[in-house]
């Protein structure tokens, strides 16, 4: 049958998906290409790159591999796991807080609220992360505004150390990546067909074995879609951490960050954020077989 078909219209379809390749290809494939590249080679003493000048002794002497090598020194191990725990501390939280937001949105406002409400969800995007986290800056200093108020009202004698700390990283990236969490929630609990939630009610089954056994396995693929929007950011983040943290708490991101515009070594740079890049690709791949074990269809 396929034989039957004209040329022109067999290749219509890889034709309308050309321009979607090429933009891939150009803004993703290409500059990881280079970044990997980049990540074999040596700093010189002026920060740029050394030329290499016996490729094959190079290989076999493994050589190429010096910067990953380094990257697993104990100093920048402690700084991955340290990037690793905060950003899953960080998708927990966000998940317990958003699921009854999101629940609450869905099942329970009135339907002229629901706009309201996730308009209030999204009103943080209007404005710029950099800013709202100067704005977290100005809460937990010495002297902001959480200080006075509790000084204030005479429940401390003196102004307590909010920021600065890991705490203050955790408070600012819970609240920079929670609507990432809320709104594939919502998504999903939208869709959800309460008749089921209904059936389990009657066939005996308390609010929680419901809540449990029917709402969240069905709300599965909103679950994991937020869960990978809030963990992979977090991972990289250095903003909020550079901002919140100082430098008591350096993050990957940070790590990376400072690579390349303090030290200047591209190559050490380029292995660490391939590295990272590594580990997102991985998220996502575990992500999209979760889903399609679960025998859902994927939310991103």
């Amino acid at each position: 049958m396929s034989r039957d078909v004209p040329p022109a219209r067999r290749s219509a379809p890889w034709l309308l998906l050309a321009p979607t390749w090429l933009t891939l290809g150009l803004l993703l494939v290409l500059p990881l290409l280079l970044m990997l590249g980049i990540s074999f080679r040596e700093r010189d003493v002026y920060g740029g790159l050394k030329p290499i000048e016996d490729l094959g002794a190079t290989v076999v002497s493994g050589a190429f591999l010096a910067n990953y090598t380094r990257s697993l020194e104990p100093i920048y191990l402690a700084i991955a796991w340290r990037s690793l725990w905060m950003a899953v501390v960080t998708t927990a939280v966000c998940l317990v807080i958003a699921y009854p937001v999101a629940y609450c949105i869905a099942a329970v406002a009135p339907p002229r609220w629901k706009t309201v409400l996730l308009g209030l969800v999204v009103i943080p995007f209007w404005t710029s992360f950099l800013i709202r986290t100067y704005a977290w800056m100005f809460l937990l200093r010495t002297e902001g505004l959480i200080n006075t108020a509790l000084l204030g009202s005479g429940l401390i004698g003196k102004p307590l150390e909010l920021l600065y700390r890991d705490g203050a990283v955790l408070a600012g990236l819970v609240y920079g990546e929670l609507p990432f969490m809320i709104l594939p929630l919502y998504a999903s609990l939208e869709k959800l067909d309460r008749t089921l939630i209904e059936a389990a009610r009657d066939l005996g089954a308390g609010r929680l074995a419901s809540f449990f056994r029917v709402t969240v396995p069905l709300t599965f693929p909103g679950i994991a879609a937020g869960v990978v929007l809030v963990f992979i950011p977090s991972l990289g983040q250095f903003i909020v951490s550079d901002l919140l943290g100082g430098a008591k708490t350096m993050l990957a991101g940070n790590l990376i960050q400072n690579q390349f515009a303090v030290a200047r070594n591209k190559p050490f740079g380029s292995a660490l954020a391939f590295e990272l890049t590594a580990a997102v690709l991985l998220c996502l791949l575990v992500y999209a077989l979760a889903v399609r074990r679960a025998g859902r269809e994927p939310l991103l």
